[in-house]
């Protein structure tokens, strides 16, 4: 709702405010700017019209979890007969799945209230504010804040195409999915990129006739096309696929109809239809044009991603709001460096940033590290389809490709699908950081049978590759059957 003036005798109530950093929005980067600015001795505001609690917490990371494990333990179900356990009849009790889901979500989000609640007396400000100049915010209870600098952390919200507007109450995103207070018994989840896939396999296992539709060609963003080859061939055992499509849609009494054209044309009726094509940045009513900052195409002032400030001015951006890499790990490291940097202003610091390291949560997991492959990139391979530890514990599938510069091996990067690659990609993210090579890697304790011996196939064949010599009394290959 837009600002309106009090009336003239409403007036006298209204106290102005002022600080050394006011930070707008109270979700990971927020908080973590709030805090930061304030261990470095600056006087704060801390500014949200709700303080609900972090996006991870409420509508992300964790109730995501949370759908993800119930789904994990019906699959454990559905293929104990593998390994010889005889299991009764069983059945997926959609309203008790959902029940737990908000459930503990709530007790995440009360968590994160408590963090907020234990704030220094006169730092929470519960309103909206928008930018009346580069340091001065106008807040929707009508009083000023005047701060010596200004940290953006507003975070993101979902995008929903307006062709989905026909649809009404049929329609979710991941800000509502999780009200369910039954599982559908059909849904179209509309996005292939993390969270459209981790949502849809999530339902898939839990009993749902699932599609999932997208006009792009790649699975969760991959580049690499063997990694994400072997992703699809997973992904599409659990429900049906369709990539590459242009979609249409309408409502029919109490059902969605989608249409799709591309490779393959047909259209399905749902219960449900999960939108995740994706969260922009949260910014467009901040009012920046006041601000004389510089603004990208989609509205988000340009930024140094090593100090996060906006140019050269006091204002400072962190986390989804910025739309650099929307993850809580590092929402948390950027709101760390902007509350920091604003409490200095005008003296910054520049701040080395954390490999990039993204997960998804599927059944294997996806990791993706550090840069991308290039022409000249060394690349090393190991398939987990054959993996000693995979396949006794029958999830043998998947594939490892590691990133390696010339000459000396060292590792850049790795895109990878498989059993463990959640724990499997923080090591290879320590070792990229470090600047670790292949064989600097394999010079460290393997353990066996384990996931992480796997990785030594693909090490190896970059040693190969640059001639680097194997560690000789370390690695002697794998035992039998490994």
């Amino acid at each position: 709702m837009a600002w309106q003036r009090r009336p003239a005798d409403e007036e006298h109530t209204i106290t102005d405010l002022s600080c050394d950093v006011a930070v707008i929005g109270a979700g990971t980067a927020g908080l973590a700017a709030e805090r930061s600015a304030r261990k470095a001795g600056a006087t704060t505001l801390l500014i949200d019209e709700s303080f609900g609690g972090t996006t991870c917490a409420s509508v992300g990371c964790m109730p995501s979890k949370l759908l993800i494990t119930a789904a994990a333990a019906a699959h454990g179900v559905a293929k104990a007969d593998v390994f010889g356990i005889v299991v009764g009849e069983t059945g997926v009790d959609g309203a008790a799945v959902m029940a737990r889901v908000r459930s503990m979500r709530d007790a995440f989000v009360a968590a994160t209230c408590e963090t907020i609640a234990a704030l220094p007396d006169g730092v929470q400000v519960r309103a909206r504010a928008t930018f009346e100049g580069a340091t001065t915010l106008r807040l929707s209870d009508g009083r000023r804040v005047t701060a010596k600098a200004v940290v953006i952390a507003t975070g993101s919200r979902p995008k929903v195409p307006e062709m989905f507007a026909s649809l009404g109450d049929l329609v979710l995103t991941n800000e509502t999915v999780f009200e369910l207070e039954e599982l559908p018994t059909s849904l179209a989840v509309v996005g292939a990129g993390a969270l459209g896939l981790e949502l849809a396999q999530a339902f898939a296992r839990l009993g749902v006739a699932v599609t999932l539709l997208d006009k792009g060609e790649t699975l969760a963003g991959l580049k690499d096309e063997k990694v994400e080859a072997a992703l699809r061939e997973i992904i599409q055992r659990d429900m049906a696929m369709h990539l590459g499509v242009e979609i249409s849609v309408a409502r029919e009494g109490d059902a969605a109809v989608l249409r799709w054209d591309g490779p393959a044309a047909g259209e399905g009726r749902f219960e449900r239809v999960l939108v995740a094509t994706g969260r922009p940045p949260s910014v467009a009513d901040l009012g920046l044009d006041t601000t004389g900052l510089d603004l990208d195409d989609h509205g988000v002032p340009t930024f140094d991603p090593e100090t996060l400030q906006c140019g050269t001015s006091s204002v400072f951006i962190a986390g989804d709001a910025d739309a650099m890499v929307p993850v809580l790990h590092e929402a948390s490291d950027e709101g760390a460096i902007a509350g920091a940097n604003a409490a200095t202003w005008p003296e910054v610091t520049r701040e080395e940033r954390c490999a990039p390291f993204a997960i998804t949560f599927t059944d294997p997991p996806v990791a993706v590290i550090g840069a991308p492959a290039e022409d000249d990139s060394v690349i090393g391979c190991a398939s987990f389809a054959d993996q000693g530890r995979a396949k006794i514990e029958a999830r043998a599938e998947g594939l490892v490709r590691l990133y390696a510069a010339r000459p000396d091996g060292r590792l850049t990067g790795a895109e990878m699908v498989g059993p463990g690659m959640d724990h499997l990609g923080h090591l290879i993210a320590w070792a990229v950081q470090r600047g670790e090579t292949a064989t600097g890697v394999l010079e460290l304790p393997f353990y066996h049978p384990t996931l992480e011996e796997g990785l030594k196939t693909a090490l190896r064949e970059i040693c190969a590759t640059i001639h680097a010599p194997l560690p000789s009394n370390r690695d002697q290959g794998n035992p039998p059957g490994a």
